[in-house]
């Protein structure tokens, strides 16, 4: 039965055999790691070598995972097809150095982040946004923040939803619909509301228009239940 030539291994053995010859040093083909680079995960690119890691594997235990990848290094600077190829990637880094990305702003009205996302909330949280609303600490611990302790002591918690299901709407965020939204609480919010940043945002309503403005309604303000004890609403 006639077999299969490899043709890479066989062109690679040729090649290993001639070095074998020129230079005195014996270099086996099991050597060499002949799988194709065919899925590159990231490309690193130093002053002087290229690092690529391709082929990655990922094998799942219940309590860990165990990833393996591949990874070639190449002192590209000896090399003028590659020095001329990196030069390349440079210069067109340099064209588009100054594009606006999209997600640069929100558009107005959005609150995507508002919905399916627990802003959590420090102790100094928690006291500006019972000064805004005239409420107590724990008043605000009662009924706008799920406790939960931290190792540390900093966050105190993150902030109630309508409704116990995790990607409800925020409990302080008033309006009608998207491209409407509005923080009822907004010079009082936590800090991890106001540190967040469209930039990188995949959670984006897409439909809305990200020019104009449009008036703000009546800001949130705590109601009294009917056992005197106050809510939102």
């Amino acid at each position: 039965m006639q077999e299969t030539i490899d043709l890479i291994a066989d062109r690679e053995l040729k090649k290993l055999r001639r070095f074998t010859r020129e230079t005195g040093q014996p270099a086996p083909l099991d050597g060499l790691d002949l799988e194709p680079m065919s899925h590159v995960k990231e490309i690193e690119i130093t002053d002087e070598h290229i690092t690529i890691q391709y082929n990655e594997t990922v094998k799942r235990r219940y309590n860990a995972n165990e990833i393996t990848h591949r990874e070639w290094v190449y002192k590209y600077n000896d090399d003028p097809e590659m020095v001329a190829a990196i030069a390349r990637v440079i210069e067109v880094s340099r064209k588009h150095l100054y594009d606006m990305p999209e997600n640069i702003s929100c558009p107005p009205g959005c609150a995507e982040c508002c919905s399916g996302y627990e802003p959590f909330v420090n102790r100094a949280d928690v006291q500006r946004i019972a000064d805004h609303l005239g409420l107590t600490y724990d008043e605000v611990m009662t009924d706008y923040v799920v406790p939960r302790e931290s190792a540390d002591g900093y966050v105190v918690g993150w902030l109630r939803k309508v409704t116990e299901e995790v990607t409800d709407k925020c409990l302080f965020l008033k309006g009608s619909r998207s491209g409407r939204y509005y923080c009822g609480i907004y010079e009082a919010r936590p800090y991890d509301c106001r540190d967040f940043t469209p930039v990188g945002c995949q959670d984006v309503d897409t439909s809305l228009p990200r020019r104009g403005e449009y008036p703000v309604g009546t800001p949130f303000a705590p109601k009294r239940r009917s056992n005197g004890k106050r809510n939102g609403r």
